[in-house]
């Protein structure tokens, strides 16, 4: 018979949602999965946003594959319409990441355009709604004090009320730098 014996939580215990940002670089999608396998012996589902459009993405994707490589994830890719994704119950998802999601909602052609905010904020409900715990991995993109193009500056307000939405829903919200955690929602997480 299965048991859960992982400190995090088990199966009778609360579904999690636990919110990860930081920088570029600064260790957030390592603390990630590690917060996922803390879930202990549950079906792990990846869900990849990152549409791949020049050899930087194509790097970055090589490079996500072989962090999560051997940690038995099986990849969704789920660049836009969160809201449809085929999510298992009893599963630990692992959104990566929400920058890229809302990125192609806003601007792809097929995407939400003006409902950014509110298309991707219906795909949280829904992943909440199917996983028994989800973990998203979103970016710090908001203090380098530059003024940007008006279309940038509408990206970062949607995804900065897209954390801000998240963040109030999370039982936790952690951010990393410089592959430190610091827990700013809820309690401690054991990774």
């Amino acid at each position: 018979m299965w048991k859960n014996t992982s400190p995090l939580c088990d199966r009778k215990e609360k579904k999690m949602f636990v919110v990860i940002t930081g920088g570029s670089g600064s260790g957030k999608s390592a603390y990630a999965e590690k917060t996922v396998q803390s879930f202990g012996a549950y079906r792990r589902i990846y869900v990849a946003t990152m549409d791949c459009h020049d050899q930087e993405s194509v790097k970055r994707i090589k490079r996500h594959r072989e962090m999560r490589s051997g940690k038995g994830f099986e990849t969704l890719e789920c660049p836009r319409n969160l809201a449809e994704a085929s999510i298992p119950e009893e599963s630990v998802v692992l959104l990566e990441c929400m920058s890229n999601l809302a990125a192609n909602e806003m601007f792809a052609p097929e995407g939400a355009g003006e409902r950014t905010v509110e298309a991707v904020m219906e795909g949280v409900t829904h992943l909440l709604a199917k996983a028994a715990h989800v973990v998203v991995v979103t970016n710090e993109i908001f203090s380098d004090g530059y003024v940007y193009d008006p279309d940038t500056t509408r990206y970062q307000e949607a995804l900065g009320l897209i954390n801000q939405q998240m963040a109030k829903l999370a039982d936790a919200v952690v951010e990393v730098v410089c592959g430190i955690p610091l827990c700013l929602k809820g309690k401690e997480l054991p990774v």
